[in-house]
């Protein structure tokens, strides 16, 4: 992939309704029928915790082909000392252009950009397939969970400077800002404002579920 084929720009809002629509169609039907991405990515942008600075796009022959987004969220030890990092999502590419390299593009561009403003950590709840080329490890390598010391599969973890974690027990705490796609007649009326698209059953919803259901003992 040559990288005069391509421009990565922070998001303006100019492109707001180009990236819902692209992320609706990265995500439609892959991990349950229909999708909810475009609506988080809209309400996110409200959110406290989204970090704008971190909203990038990539384009192709001016179009845009993919996004990825950071929202702050933290870290804590058993003492209680807490640590700011972000968290990674959504990121998604045009189903036209996936697996040709433009999602490692985002990723190592905002990657620099997050080390720039003073975060250190990365982490990204998602499929590890898609994820461990870029860096990322186990939660449990950095011994990072939830409060109970649960361990989820999909909790991804990526060091933006090698010993940030210097291996002492941490309690992940997400933000909220997914917390209004529980609201599935919210999600259904915005998704009224796009092209009509067909639900249905794919293989990859089966495979969400165990990732997303799956915990490291």
């Amino acid at each position: 992939m040559n990288k005069n084929q391509y421009i990565i720009r922070q998001e303006e809002k100019k492109d707001y309704r180009a990236v819902e629509n692209m992320a609706r169609e990265a995500f439609w039907n892959l991990s349950v029928p229909g999708c909810d991405e475009h609506y988080f990515i809209h309400v996110m942008r409200d959110h406290e915790a989204y970090i704008p600075e971190l909203s990038y796009v990539i384009e192709k022959d001016n179009e845009i082909i993919g996004v990825v987004m950071y929202t702050k969220s933290m870290l804590a030890d058993e003492k209680g000392n807490e640590k700011q990092i972000v968290s990674m999502g959504p990121l998604c590419i045009h189903p036209d252009h996936q697996r040709m390299g433009y999602g490692k593009a985002l990723l190592e561009h905002t990657f620099k950009l997050a080390v720039e403003m003073g975060y250190d950590t990365v982490v990204n709840f998602g499929n590890p397939d898609n994820y461990v080329a870029r860096g990322y490890k186990s939660c449990k390598r950095y011994n990072v969970c939830f409060e109970g010391d649960v361990y989820p599969a999909a909790l991804l973890v990526k060091e933006l400077k090698e010993g940030a974690l210097d291996g002492r027990k941490w309690f992940y705490y997400p933000n909220d800002a997914d917390a209004p796609c529980a609201d599935t007649e919210a999600v259904a009326e915005f998704d009224k404002q796009f092209p009509p698209k067909e639900k249905k059953w794919q293989p990859s919803q089966e495979e969400f579920y165990i990732h997303s259901h799956s915990v490291i003992r």
